[in-house]
């Protein structure tokens, strides 16, 4: 079991960054000078991940222009000395990253189903556009290789306690199998009271190649939407998954706050900006 190949939905609208991603698609809002879509990607590369699609909406082809190569500013960088510029250009220009068109929003799980033609029979990653991994915690390195021990799907999971499981798909726990957790179920968004466990599910996943029959098999839910958890639940019940619980490094840029603490927390880890910022945080932290 090799896993090559990364799914990344990224059709949302943004609705809590509006009125920014009225024009801009959320996954171009940057984190310091970075869209949040490119550290996705980038996370997926360093995995070993060499086949990147994207899920987009319609309307959203500057996810696509993003990526592309652009032959016009790299020329005027390169005549006017920016060579740094012209590396961070470059650096974005991903032609081999692929993209799907998700017509109508009908759910993750029906944004997943999309790219099946294009993955085929094969193991695969799922990172969503709103979850952002700080750079030095390997999760998706780790799932991969856990996957590709057990033959089995491994779903990353995080314990955020029984106030906001609410809030999550949640994780019905079995025996542990080392650092894993086999899946008996998933229950999505349950009330405290209703909930199996803590554990939520996190936007990193490594599917096997029946997922996509899961969700041929999966019906609507509320909305009409087609959920993912659904799914991973009836795949479950028919061959090995697994939770991988792991404790920091996680930051949903779809929220607003937790957006801003991952453009303090990757800014402080830079060279060019850390120390700088630091002094300063400091300075006004102390006078606030």
């Amino acid at each position: 079991m090799t896993v090559r190949a990364a799914v990344v939905p990224a059709a949302g609208l943004g609705t809590r960054f509006l009125p920014a991603t009225k024009v801009v698609p959320k996954g171009l809002v940057p984190v310091v000078d970075t869209p949040a879509i490119q550290l996705v990607v980038e996370e997926a590369l360093r995995a070993g991940i060499d086949d990147v699609i994207v899920v987009i909406g319609p309307g959203q082809d500057a996810l696509r222009e993003h990526f592309a190569h652009a032959p016009v500013l790299e020329a005027e960088l390169r005549a006017r000395g920016k060579l740094d510029a012209l590396d961070i250009v470059r650096r974005a220009t991903l032609p081999t990253v692929r993209f799907a068109l998700q017509e109508e929003a009908r759910g993750l799980g029906h944004a997943v189903a999309q790219v099946a033609s294009l993955v085929g029979d094969q193991p695969f990653a799922v990172l969503l556009a709103d979850d952002l991994i700080d750079p030095t915690v390997p999760l998706l390195t780790t799932m991969i290789a856990e996957a590709e021990r057990t033959g089995g799907s491994v779903i990353a999971s995080m314990d955020v306690g029984p106030r906001e499981i609410a809030m999550y798909g949640c994780v019905d726990p079995g025996e542990r199998d080392g650092d894993l957790v086999r899946v008996v179920g998933f229950v999505e968004k349950p009330s405290p009271e209703e909930a199996p466990s803590s554990l939520a599910v996190i936007g990193r996943y490594v599917f096997t190649p029946r997922i996509f029959e899961a969700l041929e098999r999966t019906p609507p839910g509320r909305g009409g939407e087609i959920q993912l958890t659904d799914a991973m639940a009836i795949l479950a019940d028919e061959e090995p998954v697994f939770a991988y619980p792991f404790s920091h490094g996680r930051f949903d840029v779809g929220n607003p706050l937790d957006a801003m603490k991952a453009q303090i927390v990757l800014a402080l880890a830079r060279d060019d900006i850390g120390p700088d910022l630091r002094t300063w945080l400091d300075a006004w932290l102390s006078d606030a």
